[in-house]
């Protein structure tokens, strides 16, 4: 169970269980704010006329809406089911299991260091939270770069959370694709192309990279790194150095992006 409090702000996509559906709309509760009610009119169900309520939205299911308003003071928080399309239903589904392991994650590091949860919250996660917005950004950041993670944060409990964070968070990343077409009139061309390759992963500088042979003359350089930044300036030390190379030794080479 999430432990956010308070109200969602507009505009925001949230995480609900269907709890009655009626001809006119549904009511559900805010898995992520403590079981709050909000409500989605039968307007805001689907796109187009909805003579079937049921064929759109079922008690128990597991929904994501996007706030339209919110009344405080009465409780009232409108909802749009139709407003989230498929992409942004995947993503927040996948965050909100995310965040929902992290917060086991806090209670594996409470019992470790014999304090309560809400002790773990106001030692490390509610400052976590004010850094990362979300805890499992926390855990992810603390598995790719422990040392920086230590650098900027002090006390006991950096410890056992990096701990954790290592045995049950794989760190995020991204990985590119391009294509080199390297062509040589020379004798030893292959020779040339395996020299012009071999230079471009040494301008890696031990980063990862990786270079396949996909069929002559087209050879496949990977690249994976935790941010895609960081991927596409390691793809371009790589592909320029083999590129460079190749030219300098009479070869003819394209360069083509491939698309994940």
């Amino acid at each position: 169970m999430s432990r956010a409090k308070g109200f969602p702000d507009h505009g925001e996509l949230v995480v609900c269980t269907v709890t009655s559906v009626k001809n006119f709309g549904a009511f559900v509760t805010l898995d992520e704010y403590d079981g709050k009610e909000g409500f989605v009119h039968v307007r805001d169900v689907a796109t187009g006329w909805v003579k079937y309520i049921r064929d759109f939205i079922r008690e128990g299911q597991k929904i994501v809406c996007k706030v339209l308003g919110v009344d405080s003071s009465k409780g009232h928080i409108d909802l749009s089911l139709k407003s989230v399309n498929d992409h942004q239903k995947r993503e927040k589904i996948q965050q909100w299991k995310n965040e929902n392991k992290a917060e086991k994650l806090v209670e594996i590091i409470a019992e470790r260091m014999s304090i309560s949860v809400d002790d773990a919250y106001d030692v490390f996660a509610k400052n976590l939270l004010e850094v990362y917005e979300t805890l499992y950004g926390a855990f992810e950041s603390a598995v790719a770069y422990p040392d920086e993670f230590t650098e900027e944060f002090f006390g006991e409990w950096t410890g056992t959370f990096i701990e954790v964070a290592k045995e049950n968070v794989t760190p995020p990343f991204v990985e590119i694709d391009s294509i080199l077409e390297m062509t040589s009139s020379a004798p030893n061309g292959v020779e040339l192309i395996k020299k012009a390759l071999a230079a471009g992963l040494k301008a890696a500088d031990g980063e990862s990279a990786v270079i396949t042979a996909i069929g002559s003359p087209r050879y496949r350089v990977t690249v994976t790194a935790s941010e895609y930044k960081d991927a596409e300036e390691i793809m371009k030390r790589v592909t320029a150095k083999a590129m460079s190379e190749f030219t300098a030794m009479g070869g003819a080479v394209t360069l083509k992006r491939e698309s994940k």
